[in-house]
């Protein structure tokens, strides 16, 4: 089992140095990732409900709270550290050009030797899309499409695409990622998110806890679609206790993330760089194990 930290460009660590200081030391402690979220804007007095809080708000009645560019930022971390993956948990995918993500996310990947993983989902805050200008009700529909899309530029020697949202002939989009692709992994606590992870993800990451019905919806989804389950990736939220750890490697879980930053519902277990380092001795067992 792999451990990773998440919701690492928020909170304290949107300061440069203090999340160097973090991530070095969690490579060193041996995480394997850091996440990051994106909002591109919070709209004031937004009234979609956010899915994971029991008042509908990411951050209680703050509106302004700062939240750095996941992909810049991840830039930033990747020129500062050498094994550690760095990844989007997530990208609000049809909020963006896919053609754009995919160039920014191959040449990210390749300055970084392969080291990017690109969770992504569907969003949930209408506001958001209107401010920036993108479409919300059919934003299920084009992320499906703009993963095909992504992925025909990462991998195709001359790419060819023909969809109902993006269409070219022979688009070229240098350089590629290092493994002629870059895991996508489909984030969502919904029945929706999980089908999605089952029929075009590498990976599956439900926001929140362990909700096996969803896995296992994400699972069957998969072999309905000729794929081996197994390729589909779990990554889950740490749990309550650590004891539950090994219960969910004994399900398939292949990675948990452990939050850097209070978030609803959520306690932060590792704040400083030596609170990672202190997670060494435990990071060991596992992977000996």
């Amino acid at each position: 089992m792999k451990f990773g930290l998440r919701y690492c460009n928020t909170g304290r660590f949107i300061d440069p140095i203090l999340a160097t200081e973090l991530l070095q030391a969690a490579e060193e402690a041996g995480f394997e990732s850091a996440w990051t979220v994106e909002h591109t804007v919070v709209p004031d007095g937004y009234r979609s409900a956010y899915p994971y809080s029991t008042d509908g708000k990411m951050s209680g009645d703050r509106y302004d709270f700062p939240l750095p560019d996941p992909l810049i930022w991840m830039a930033f971390l990747a020129a500062r550290t050498q094994r550690m993956k760095l990844g989007t948990g997530i990208l609000i995918l049809p909020q963006h050009n896919p053609v754009i993500v995919a160039k920014q996310v191959a040449t990210l990947d390749a300055m970084s030797n392969g080291r990017v993983l690109l969770g992504i989902g569907v969003g949930w805050m209408r506001e958001e899309f209107d401010v920036i200008g993108s479409s919300f009700d059919d934003r299920a529909a084009r992320t499906d499409e703009y993963v095909a899309v992504m992925r025909s530029l990462w991998s195709e020697d001359r790419p060819v695409f023909n969809g109902d949202y993006v269409r070219f002939d022979g688009a070229y989009c240098r350089p590629q990622p290092v493994d002629g692709t870059v895991p996508i992994i489909i984030g969502g606590h919904s029945k929706a998110a999980a089908r999605r992870a089952g029929r075009i993800g590498d990976g599956f990451f439900p926001a929140r806890e362990f909700p096996s019905e969803l896995i296992q919806l994400a699972q069957r989804t998969a072999i309905e679609n000729n794929r081996d389950p197994k390729d589909v990736e779990i990554t889950v939220s740490y749990p309550a206790e650590a004891k539950e750890v090994e219960h969910l490697r004994r399900q398939g879980v292949g990675r948990v993330l452990i939050p850097v930053n209070t978030m609803p519902g959520m306690a932060a277990c590792v704040r400083t760089p030596e609170e990672a380092l202190s997670w060494k001795g435990q990071i060991e067992d596992f992977y000996d194990e």
